[in-house]
């Protein structure tokens, strides 16, 4: 059975996430024209929230620097009778970069920050074990280009708790890891270089990031649905927020790193705040800084050489000339965001001042971008600005072509952050990819004599490409629909090939042994979202790629690292392994995650009354649930700053006494307890 480490994977193969749209498309009813926008984006939104399986969705668009459109649909709260207004806030995820972006750019026009001035220059702290982050500049952490590993996000993503350590650790956590590869070399999409920008935002203008966007955007614009977790503001202002893994409504979700995807905000609120990327609002940015944000950052490294796409990062913007506004000549801004429980899409127009914004509990920013171009497009025809909204592509099967033989050769292991695919390519002409870290059916591409391998339905391409740095990556082109709503389009490198490596058979062995083991995250706070599902993970072997564990390359018998080097999304959020022994237990160093062998937890006490003390090391005490706790429940005195977590024999979440606020833990089905809190802290409880 093949295992998936714990890290936190934020994207999967668009081969294989596009196939679901196939399916919306046979839900969702094309809208009738004569409807008004209003009713029009409603009906959409209603249907598209519906079969997502979202709570709620919020909506509006602004032309002219004024709100035209505004909604929101779905509910509130499954429990309380409370109506969703224009005033409800949601997490807005990663949009937080652009005003993140929006306040180094002040302090760029302040004088105060060049951007091409290295960032040690303004954080001396900041240092890494690897010598080339000396050469990291400011503009670097805002194009994604610095190459630093991705997303220190250890006690990031809580639940009604503001602790700041994942930003106030990121200097610290950083001096122990290294590069992934030359500052500037590529653009791929990197968390902590915006809350490394966050840091340097408070650092040169002496104030918390919280208060300078009061000072600088909120405020000014007279934005007071637009907080952070720093804010004391009624919660109850929060859209509600559920996940499958827990049968009940949550706390609030606290992203702690602000400046990249911490802010709340409303969808009004949100085009409102586009009015400073406006070439001619009021409130706009100027003209110097908009022209360096809207610049094509993403093609001054290793990027594709050709097609429309999502992603093609300028400063903050995951893109400066957006599908399908494009193919108007119209120049389309964009950004998304996404945590576990939130989503949002925000769209600008800077040329002609407008803005649409899509957020959601549930859901995806994908989507919510489809439905935002769809509202500006209808308002871009119904002003006479285009003539017509264009109707979506439309594809041809492929007509096969005799494969050349050199292409043969590229058959083999390629990989990501998504995982180990093998990709196959035969002399009959097709490209066969099956992934080989999770069960997923074969997709298969027949050769055509454009070059290119296309999927049955002619929506995907896909090519092997050698780049210059020696390496080879499989290029993906692909379209999606969704019926009446929208288009998303993808070109990008999704996979790289594997590289030879050849270990020593000792080594190898030593390897070969963990493959059996499993281990469990021991320094995740209790209000951490990562306790959703039970924080284990293993690592995996392959026969056909010798000297590799999972995608990691094994350098000896305890490190091996990401030697994955691929722009865009699927080269993000890497870290390395590192084993080590302490006390004769094994424990798993990943990022900035510390795990133990889940071999070496002992036995939960079948004592009537016992005491669990959290130690120095803070790390989270585990146990296994024996046969003789089976249908027992233990009454627990929870500290203040802890919580008890049970997990049944299928991995899934029992209790989470942090959630549910209950001081009685039932152990019917139970596989695990553990007892996480911060150091020191004692948990004492009686066997009922």
């Amino acid at each position: 059975m093949k295992k998936k480490w714990i890290g936190i994977v934020t994207a999967s193969l668009i081969l294989t996430a596009f196939n679901p749209i196939t399916t919306l498309a046979e839900e969702v009813s094309q809208v009738a024209q004569e409807k008004t926008l209003a009713e029009s984006i409603e009906e959409k939104a209603t249907l598209l929230n519906s079969i997502l399986k979202g709570t709620s969705m919020q909506y509006a668009m602004m032309s002219d620097g004024e709100i035209v459109l505004s909604g929101q649909i779905g509910s509130y709260s499954r429990t309380e009778n409370k109506e969703l207004t224009s005033d409800t806030m949601y997490g807005i995820g990663s949009i937080s970069k652009m005003y993140t972006t929006a306040s180094i750019m002040k302090l760029v026009e302040e004088g105060k920050i060049d951007l091409d001035t290295p960032v040690v220059n303004y954080i001396p702290e900041f240092k890494m074990a690897d010598e080339r982050y000396k050469e990291i500049t400011v503009r670097m952490l805002l194009n994604h280009s610095s190459g630093l590993m991705g997303s220190s996000f250890q006690n990031a993503f809580l639940l009604d708790d503001n602790d700041t350590y994942a930003k106030d650790n990121l200097l610290k956590t950083l001096e122990t890891q290294r590069l992934k590869a030359d500052p500037g070399a590529y653009s791929v999409y990197c968390n902590d270089g915006f809350t490394l920008a966050e840091i340097l935002v408070e650092r040169v203008s002496g104030v918390d990031f919280t208060q300078f966007i009061h000072t600088y955007f909120t405020e000014p614009l007279g934005l007071s649905n637009t907080k952070t977790p720093m804010d004391e503001f009624d919660q109850s202002q929060l859209a509600k927020l559920y996940i499958d893994y827990y049968n009940g409504e949550l706390p609030a979700e606290t992203v702690n790193v602000i400046g990249t995807g911490g802010i709340y905000s409303t969808a009004e609120e949100l085009c409102k705040f586009a009015q400073i990327f406006s070439h001619n609002g009021e409130h706009s940015l100027s003209q110097d800084s908009l022209t360096a944000m809207e610049s094509n950052e993403a093609r001054k490294g290793l990027w594709v050489s050709e097609g429309d796409n999502t992603v093609e990062y300028g400063l903050g913007w995951d893109n400066m000339n957006l599908y399908p506004f494009n193919e108007y000549g119209i120049k389309a801004l964009v950004k998304g965001g996404d945590t576990q429980l939130s989503h949002g899409t925000l769209i600008v127009l800077p040329e002609y001042n407008m803005a649409a914004a899509v957020v959601s509990s549930g859901g995806a920013s994908t989507y919510n971008q489809m439905l935002a171009s769809n509202m500006l497009l209808q308002e871009l025809e119904s002003k006479g600005i285009i003539d017509e909204i264009k109707p979506a592509k439309t594809f041809q099967e492929p007509v096969p072509a005799q494969v050349p033989n050199e292409l043969l050769d590229h058959s083999g292991i390629y990989m990501s952050m998504a995982g180990n695919y093998k990709v196959s390519i035969t002399a009959e002409g097709q490209l066969v990819l099956k992934s080989l870290s999770v069960e997923s059916p074969e997709q298969t591409f027949i050769y055509t004599e454009e070059g290119y391998f296309v999927s049955p339905d002619g929506s995907t391409q896909v090519q092997i490409v050698e780049e210059s740095n020696g390496r080879a990556y499989l290029w993906v082109r692909s379209y999606g629909y969704i019926n009446g709503i929208g288009e998303l389009v993808l070109s990008e490198y999704q996979l790289q090939k594997a590289e030879a490596n050849e270990i020593p058979e000792e080594i190898s062995k030593v390897w070969e042994e963990r493959v059996s083991k499993e281990y469990l995250i021991l320094n995740e706070k209790y209000s951490s979202q990562n306790y959703f599902v039970l924080p284990k993970g293993g690592l995996d072997t392959l026969e056909e790629l010798p000297g590799y564990i999972s995608i990691y390359k094994i350098l000896d018998e305890n490190h091996a690292i990401s030697d994955i080097q691929i722009p865009g999304m699927y080269g993000r959020d890497l870290t390395d392994l590192t084993f080590f022994e302490e006390e004769g237990i094994e424990y798993l160093k990943q990022g900035a995650y510390i795990a133990v062998e889940e071999e070496t937890i002992p036995n939960l006490t079948t004592s009537k009354k016992a005491v669990c003390t959290i130690q120095d090391t803070g790390y989270a005490r585990w146990y296994k649930v024996p046969q003789g706790l089976q249908g027992k429940t233990l009454e627990v005195d929870i500290p203040e700053n802890g919580a008890v977590m049970v997990y049944g024999v299928h991995d899934q979440l029992i209790e989470n006494t942090h959630l549910s606020q209950k001081s009685e833990v039932t152990l019917t089905g139970a596989a695990y307890i553990a007892f996480v809190g911060d150091a020191g802290v004692r948990f004492s409880y009686t066997v009922k």
